[in-house]
């Protein structure tokens, strides 16, 4: 691996000693580089981006998504506010999720997004009641779980029968036969996700395959369908050898399997647009020599960055600076954190490292800051946005008193 220096002309060492670590950062360059290639890829097909707000939903990076004329895929009214902050118009905002509160519902209906993605019948129920209420038809789609292993992570896989997302073909069917009994809805849309970070078409495919024999069916019964979500899922490369899905060949793969189609096309990618994007920073505080293994223990923690302990993930990474002259030492690089799992990398070789280096923690983009918390009541780690050697600090790192500013002493005592 070649040193690493800087980031999107951003020298990393001086961007680490005037905002500190642990740090956040992203290249906007590389993010509207990965939208311009989907883009490219979709030109002469009738779609939205809809951009998946949980994989970072910071302000920058959904202001950057609006001015690209990407929407915004939410889970919840949080996610909701945010994308209207950053300038994503209502017309390009679906709510997914299996757990939509009736506020939350309320407030998308409100704010007049493009459409809600069901997926249950009581979920159908309470949307009928609520649009009904105010005078309004809420356009929806059902989330079909088209039982496709997508080959991913256990705990990312979305699109298998066990998982809770979406229903089965049958039970959707039945609800356009009975769609009467839903008049304050407009069931013309079909979505499926069938998990993240694929790295290969063949699951995809399949899941198309399917979704596209039930639209084709459908079609015949009469239903008209103006909007199919294929969701997203499509993987990054997290490691040396592993290769991302090209965007041509995806959205080859959704023309052909959704060839005469004439409604809208929805696509729902996070992570593949921001992940290899970031990168987190880490201050080395000193090397551990253990019975048996050496432990380089960073400043960074589980609390940063919780997808290597959430799910063994494996992250890239490399000392910052000139590695000449340094042998190779094999490290477990953890975190300061009070939990065994508090650990980014097991046996892994680096260039011997010292207290003061500073690492880089590649491809965090993606469920790195969104993430985070504040355990061991550590306070959240500054974000800052690189492009063309200058950098914006977009989150600044929370102080302690911020972090502490929500909790009061029992001084006031009520009973229910």
């Amino acid at each position: 691996m070649q040193d690493l220096l800087a980031l999107d002309g951003v020298d990393l060492a001086s961007v680490a000693a005037r905002e500190g670590t642990p740090l956040h950062l992203y290249s906007a360059t590389a993010i509207r580089q990965r939208i311009d290639g989907l883009q490219s890829a979709l030109q002469g097909v009738d779609a939205t981006i809809c951009y998946a707000v949980k994989a970072n939903g910071n302000h920058a990076i959904l202001q950057l998504m609006a001015k690209s004329g990407v929407g915004a895929d939410i889970v919840s009214a949080g996610e909701l506010r945010r994308a209207l902050r950053a300038g994503i118009a209502p017309s390009k905002i679906v709510f997914s999720g299996v757990g939509k509160r009736e506020d939350e519902i309320a407030q998308a209906l409100e704010a007049g997004i493009a459409r809600f993605n069901v997926e249950s019948r009581a979920e159908l129920d309470l949307l009928q009641r609520l649009a009904h209420a105010r005078g309004v038809v809420a356009h929806a789609a059902v989330r079909i779980n088209p039982d496709v292993d997508a080959g991913t992570h256990a705990k990312i896989s979305t699109g298998k029968s066990e998982n809770k997302f979406g229903v089965a073909v049958a039970e959707a069917r039945q609800w356009f036969t009975a769609q009467a009994q839903w008049p304050a809805v407009r069931l013309d849309g079909l979505h499926m996700h069938i998990g993240s970070q694929i790295l290969e078409l063949e699951p995809i495919r399949r899941a198309l395959q399917r979704l596209a024999r039930f639209w084709r069916e459908l079609a015949l019964a009469g239903h008209a369908i103006a909007s199919i979500d294929v969701g997203g899922g499509l993987g990054v490369r997290y490691r040396q050898g592993e290769r991302a899905i090209d965007a041509a060949d995806y959205v080859a793969a959704i023309r052909d399997a959704l060839a005469g189609f004439d409604g809208r096309i929805v696509l729902e990618p996070g992570r593949y647009l921001v992940a290899e994007a970031g990168l987190l920073l880490a201050r080395v505080l000193h090397a551990k020599q253990g019975s048996e293994r050496t432990f380089l223990v960073v400043d960074a923690a589980m609390n940063d960055l919780l997808r290597p302990s959430l799910y063994d993930a494996w992250h890239d990474i490399v000392r910052v600076g000139d590695d000449n002259g340094r042998t190779t030492t094999t490290y477990d690089v953890v975190g300061p954190v009070c939990e065994t799992g508090d650990t980014f990398a097991v046996a892994r070789g680096l260039p011997r490292c010292e207290a003061g280096d500073l690492l880089a923690i590649l491809a965090t983009g993606a469920y790195g800051a969104s993430m985070a918390s504040t355990y061991n009541s550590r306070p959240l780690a500054a974000e800052v946005l690189v492009e063309h050697g200058r950098y914006a600090v977009v989150r600044r790192r929370q102080t302690l008193d911020e972090m502490l500013a929500g909790e009061q002493a029992a001084t006031h005592w009520e009973t229910a």
